[in-house]
């Protein structure tokens, strides 16, 4: 594969120009203490979308090793409703797999903390996490799952079909959107996966993001948001065939895509069908970022007039959920600590931090709690109903929630 050259298509190589930039941003998952701030790292945040490919993606990403590293603060077993997707996933998976071969070898890649890769344990599958973080992989190691901590690749690859043979499917929840040499990882798969393998990912559908203004998917993890005509376009130059999409409920809309090598399965009516309602959306057309751009815009416009409003009247707000997203909101809308008193969260590597940029300071759930706001601005939007339900003191204490996708508004 040659060399891409500067602001190229990822997928393609072709010219792309960034649509719009959210300036200045810092890591999404870099929460930090006070005497890290003079050392904290920042890039531009900018967006384009091939016209060719229709490979949607960042222009600069940082470089992995400053994402994903021993301090990486994302755990797939923070939410119960996660935990119950991922649990039928993997029975989606095992569908695929076990009536096959006698000792089935499934691979994850970004394994993260396990969530996904303990099914196949418990059904009795020879199975790999590959998880470059070593914090959470370590994690996984605990509950006896097979996990090593490298970055996949095409020389990886090779190193572990030496060593285990063929898999009968590669998989990976959230995380291939993650990985920017999407061509050196589609060339490890195709020489780790069996010939009648399997490639089974899903990640957040750019279909949604633009119909809905979630531009709080776009930070730098996610150095891509795939479509149906980008993944295509992407693995078909590997020998792989799109055989299947189905669209999930999970952080705010996402896609499962099956792929297998050229011709050795049919493909599911599915896919003509999502392909056809991109063609019609222009979901890769110039006109259709240039108002999604608008959008972005006026969902910022409209949210720092809110909080300006209840600052004025005296109003305490706090955050709810310190996601990665929501670096992407607070920095291109320009929230601090005068604007929101802190966020509250459940993961313990968070509690006691201030949030990238901002600084805003990160505290457990128990303080929001003990002193609930007058309204919480949800940045965890995707998983409202699960937090609505575990929420309802705070509604019934006349506390009101703060919303921005699909727009702005007080719940």
């Amino acid at each position: 594969m040659a060399q891409r050259p500067a602001e190229a298509c990822r997928v393609c190589h072709a010219a792309i120009t960034p649509f719009m930039t959210f300036g200045r941003m810092p890591l999404a998952n870099g929460f930090l203490t006070r005497d890290q701030i003079p050392s904290e790292y920042f890039f531009e945040l900018a967006p384009a979308c091939c016209a060719r490919c229709g490979a949607f993606q960042l222009i600069e990403q940082p470089a992995p090793d400053r994402m994903f590293h021993d301090r990486y603060a994302f755990l797939s077993s923070s939410s119960r409703r996660m935990q119950a997707h991922f649990k039928a996933f993997a029975d989606f998976v095992l569908r695929w797999v076990l009536p096959g071969p006698a000792d089935p070898f499934v691979v994850e890649l970004g394994s993260n903390d396990g969530s996904l890769l303990r099914h196949f344990k418990e059904a009795g599958c020879r199975h790999l996490g590959i998880e470059p973080s070593t914090n959470v992989a370590a994690l996984a190691r605990t509950q006896g799952l097979q996990t090593i901590s490298e970055f996949f690749n095409d020389d990886l690859a090779t190193r572990l079909r030496s060593e285990h043979g063929p898999a009968d499917a590669v998989v990976a929840a959230n995380t291939m959107c993650h990985i920017p040499d999407i061509h050196g990882v589609a060339a490890g798969i195709s020489r780790l996966l069996a010939m009648d393998g399997v490639l089974i990912f899903e990640d957040p559908y750019l279909g949604d993001m633009v119909a809905r203004t979630s531009y709080d998917q776009i930070y730098d993890e996610h150095v891509f948001m795939f479509s149906a005509a980008s993944v295509a376009c992407a693995f078909g130059q590997h020998g792989f065939d799109l055989i299947d999409v189905m669209p999930q409920a999970t952080h705010g809309g996402s896609m499962r895509y099956v792929l297998a090598r050229t011709g050795r399965y049919a493909m599911s009516p599915g896919v003509a069908t999502l392909l056809e309602t991109e063609r019609r959306c222009g979901l890769h057309e110039p006109l259709t970022y240039d108002r999604f751009r608008r959008d972005c815009e006026a969902s910022r416009s409209a949210l720092r007039d809110l909080l300006n409003t209840l600052r004025r009247e005296g109003k305490r707000v706090a955050g709810y959920g310190a996601t990665s997203k929501s670096t992407t909101v607070i920095n291109y809308c320009g929230i601090g600590p005068d604007d929101i008193e802190f966020i509250a969260d459940t993961t313990p590597i968070k509690q006691g931090t201030l949030t990238p940029g901002a600084h805003i300071p990160v505290k457990p759930h128990e303080a929001f709690a003990a002193a609930p706001p007058d309204y919480a601005l949800l940045f965890a939007w995707n998983h409202a109903e699960e937090i609505f339900e575990k929420e309802q003191a705070f509604k019934a204490r006349g506390g009101r929630w703060i919303t921005f996708v699909p727009d702005v508004r007080i719940i």
